[in-house]
């Protein structure tokens, strides 16, 4: 558990997963609400983005995601995701997705900070290799930026943003340093779905 500026970012495990759905579902209508390309078309309410979130408790469970949540006293105010690679030839390398802050909990530091604990345990997990992806020109691509993540290219028109319009998408990798380690084995169950489908890519609004 780590805390900056009074925001403290725990991970979330899948029995707890069910209490936090709420808080995770009105944070996720709220990015869409704010223009955020995270998979869905607006409106979102809040109750489908729980229900959505509620659908990851199988990846939790075993392993393939590994999602953390930030908090400003009680209230949950952020969150990132980690997908990890699964097919026998990927387990070196992990997908930070759904980097996701509220509007009103900006400004703190609360984005980097569930960056870097995405990172942290890819690296411990041996995981050497990090993939994501964000609407071009967005806040989300400046901090990704900004954090030693090197852009790869740019594909036009890859995805709707929450109105419907085609915007480009930026692409990034990240290759984590530190000593040498030994890629982990495929979590339990990685061969079947772990995970609702993602319609767009994840990008996010940092803090």
């Amino acid at each position: 558990m780590a805390t900056t500026a009074g925001a403290t970012v725990r991970r979330l495990t899948a029995d707890a997963l069910p209490a936090a759905a709420g808080g995770l579902g009105a944070l996720l209508a709220d990015a869409v609400d704010d223009g955020a390309s995270v998979g869905f078309l607006a409106p979102l309410t809040a109750e489908r983005a729980a229900a959505w979130w509620s659908g990851l408790a199988p990846a939790l469970a075993d392993g393939t995601v590994t999602v953390w949540t930030a908090h400003l006293g009680e209230r949950l105010v952020g969150t990132v995701q980690l997908r990890s690679g699964t097919s026998s030839n990927g387990t070196h390398r992990a997908e930070v997705a759904k980097l996701l802050v509220h509007r009103d909990a900006r400004g703190r530091g609360t984005a980097r900070m569930l960056l870097a604990a995405a990172e942290d345990f890819a690296h411990d997990a041996g995981r050497t290799l990090l993939m994501l992806d964000t609407q071009s020109g967005s806040a989300a691509e400046r901090l990704y930026r900004s954090a030693g993540w090197t852009p790869v290219g740019s594909v036009p028109g890859y995805a709707a943003d929450p109105s419907g319009v085609l915007r480009p998408t930026t692409f990034f990798h990240k290759t984590l340093s530190g000593p040498a380690r030994q890629a982990r084995p495929a979590p339990h169950g990685a061969g079947r779905a772990p995970a609702p489908p993602l319609p767009a890519p994840p990008g996010g609004r940092p803090a």
